[in-house]
């Protein structure tokens, strides 16, 4: 089958979709661990979790471009660059979206309570009055809902762009597609 425009949209969008999904469990789980009240729980796992989205979405990708190489006929290099920037935009916005409903979910007051101490350590600097926090904390989910977004597409097209390369990597010292084997009985038959 031929990979077209309409076929990489949907792959994208049902890898998306898994991907989004993966991300949001591992915030939900951070989330649960913050529940708990243990400073070193939430710590531990937010670090752990950290690093089974971060190595997971890798092995993900990995599998998934396999998986749209061997389904479609012609798949190149640039087709599963493309595959992997639409995975990561439409995987963002699943995942932004469910961080902006986290944070307009925690009370105004915990918002405001921890800009209030950042801007009062950052009073060198200028602070924030209590009106522009006020302000900052009315538009917090919009802000990590674009930031995030930006941030998982920008991390699936870095992903992407080094495991489309990674996925068509050849070996160089195979010749007309024999193994290096043959190649090692050819030099031995002279």
């Amino acid at each position: 089958m031929k990979l077209d425009n309409k076929s990489l949209w949907n792959e994208a969008g049902r890898v998306g979709f898994v991907f989004g999904g993966f991300s949001t469990l591992c915030l939900l789980l951070k989330e649960g661990a913050a529940l708990t009240g243990s400073t070193f729980l939430v710590q531990a796992a937010a670090i752990i979790l950290w690093a089974v989205e971060f190595f997971g979405c890798i092995l993900l990708m990995k599998k998934y471009m396999l998986d749209l190489r061997d389904k479609f006929d012609g798949v190149s290099m640039v087709d599963t660059y493309r595959f992997g920037r639409r995975v990561g935009l439409l995987s963002g916005l699943i995942f932004a979206a469910a961080n902006a409903i986290l944070v307009m979910k925690t009370p105004q007051e915990t918002i405001t309570g921890a800009l209030t101490e950042i801007s009062a350590s950052l009073s060198s600097l200028g602070g924030l009055s209590e009106d522009e926090v006020g302000r900052l904390v009315d538009k917090l989910p919009l802000y990590t809902f674009i930031f995030q977004w930006i941030y998982c597409f920008l991390y699936g097209s870095v992903l992407s762009a080094i495991m489309s390369r990674y996925i068509y990597a050849r070996d160089i010292f195979q010749q007309n597609g024999g193994s290096r084997e043959d190649d090692n009985d050819t030099v031995d038959n002279q």
